[in-house]
C-alpha cells in the first residue's frame, strides 16, 4: 500500500463519527471492552465489532486478552498524538464573545489525561513551572530534562534512566494543548509524572470522563515539590 493510500485509510477510519467516539473514549489511557465502546459510540454490538476489527488491523488499536475478556486500547502514543492534534483542529475558534460551557467542559479544561500524560490547565501549569525553574527545555518538536531537572525528579522518586529504558520511547516532547493552546509535557517523563500523581493520590479521575481533579494534598505537594501554583 502506498503512503497516500495508507494516509487515506487512516483518515477514513478516524473520520467516522462512531469510530471517532471510540478513539476519543480511549484517550485516558484505559483499555475498554467492545460493549463499553459500543455504548460510548451509540452503536450496536455488531457495528462496534466491525469498527474495532478495522481499527486494530490498521494499527490504531491493540487488543489485550484476560481470560474470556478482550480489552481494546490505543496502539501507541503516536495514535494518541494524532487524535489530540485532530481534537485541537476541531476545537471551536476563540471568538470575542465568550462561550458558556457546562461543568464537564470546565473540568476537562482544568485538568485531564491526554493518553498517558497530563493536559489542560494542570498539565500546562506543571510544564511552565518546570521550564521557569530551569528543570526542562522544550523546543518545537523535542525537549530535554536539564541536570537540575534530573536531580528534582530523583528527589521526587522518579528515576529518569529507568523510565527511558523501560518505556523505550522519547524522554520528553511538547504536546500542544487543545484547550490551553500552549504545550504540555509528553513523552516518557510526562507519563511518569502522570503516574506519580495518581499513585500518590495527588490527583483522581472524575468518573465518566478524562478529567482529573487535584486533591488538597496534591495541591500542596505539587506546589512544594514542583513549584506548581494552580490558584
Amino acid at each position: 500500500m502506498s503512503n497516500n493510500a495508507r494516509f487515506a485509510e487512516i483518515a477514513a477510519l478516524a473520520g467516522d463519527p462512531g469510530r471517532a467516539s471510540m478513539l476519543n473514549g480511549l484517550m485516558d489511557g484505559r483499555a475498554l471492552t467492545a460493549s463499553e465502546l459500543a455504548q460510548l459510540a451509540g452503536v450496536t454490538a455488531q457495528t462496534a465489532s466491525s469498527h474495532l476489527t478495522r481499527m486494530t488491523e490498521a494499527g490504531l488499536l491493540a487488543v489485550e486478552k484476560q481470560g474470556r475478556h478482550r480489552y481494546h486500547r490505543l496502539a501507541s502514543p503516536a495514535v494518541a498524538q494524532m487524535i489530540e492534534s485532530i481534537m485541537r483542529l476541531a476545537a471551536p475558534e476563540i471568538t470575542a464573545k465568550p462561550v458558556r460551557t457546562g461543568p464537564r467542559d470546565a473540568a476537562l479544561r482544568a485538568g485531564r489525561t491526554c493518553y498517558d500524560h497530563l493536559a489542560g490547565h494542570l498539565g500546562v501549569s506543571m510544564t511552565d513551572a518546570l521550564i521557569d525553574a530551569g528543570h526542562l527545555d522544550l523546543g518545537l518538536d523535542a525537549g530535554e530534562v536539564t541536570d537540575s531537572g534530573r536531580a528534582l525528579f530523583d528527589r521526587a522518586g522518579i528515576d529518569i534512566e529507568a523510565i527511558t529504558v523501560r518505556r523505550g520511547r522519547i524522554l520528553c516532547r511538547p504536546c500542544l494543548d487543545w484547550s490551553e493552546r500552549r504545550p504540555h509535557l509528553a513523552g516518557a517523563i510526562g507519563a511518569a509524572l502522570c503516574s506519580h500523581c495518581f499513585d500518590n493520590g495527588w490527583i483522581r479521575r472524575i468518573e465518566g470522563t478524562r478529567a482529573v481533579s487535584v486533591t488538597p494534598n496534591g495541591q500542596r505537594q505539587l506546589r512544594e515539590t514542583f513549584g506548581v501554583n494552580l490558584s
